[in-house]
C-alpha cells in the first residue's frame, strides 16, 4: 500500500518548441506542495507545472490534478508505478506519470480525480486529500 497526497490546484502540460527557453515563473519560488518537471528532446520541450505558472508561449493542455507518491522513496524499489498505472488503466483514466528523484508523480484529469480515487482506493492505496 502506498500513500498519495492530492497536491493542491489544477496543472497544466505544457509543450514549447524545441530550443525554448524557461520563463523566470517556472524557475523558483514553489511551495510545499508544487512540482514542476521539465523534458528537452529534439522535438520540443515538455513542461508540467501548476497551471498558473503555464508559459504564455506554450501549447497547453490543462485541467489535471497531481497525485504524489508520499516518499522518498528507495530508487532500488520496482514496480511501483506500476501499481498506481494498472489500476488506473483499468478504470479507463487517462494519466501522465513523472518521477523526481525522490517519489512519483501521475495526473489525472480533473474531471475524473473522483474515478482515480476510488481506483487507487480499490487496489489498496491511501489517498490524502
Amino acid at each position: 500500500m502506498l500513500d498519495i497526497a492530492l497536491l493542491a490546484g489544477e496543472y497544466a502540460v505544457c509543450r514549447l518548441a524545441a530550443g525554448s527557453t524557461l520563463p523566470p515563473a517556472l524557475s523558483g519560488g514553489l511551495s510545499d506542495s508544487e512540482v514542476v518537471t521539465v523534458s528537452w528532446s529534439a522535438e520540443g520541450v515538455s513542461v508540467i507545472c501548476p497551471a498558473g505558472r503555464a508559459p504564455e508561449q506554450a501549447v497547453v493542455e490543462t485541467t489535471w490534478r497531481c497525485l504524489r507518491v508520499v516518499g522518498p522513496l528507495d530508487l532500488a524499489v520496482s514496480a511501483t508505478l506500476a501499481t498506481l498505472v494498472d489500476p488506473l488503466a483499468e478504470a479507463r483514466v487517462s494519466m501522465v506519470a513523472f518521477s523526481t528523484y525522490d517519489t512519483d508523480y501521475l495526473l489525472v484529469p480533473a474531471v475524473r480525480l473522483d474515478e482515480a480515487v476510488t481506483a487507487l482506493d480499490r487496489a489498496g492505496h491511501r489517498v490524502l486529500i
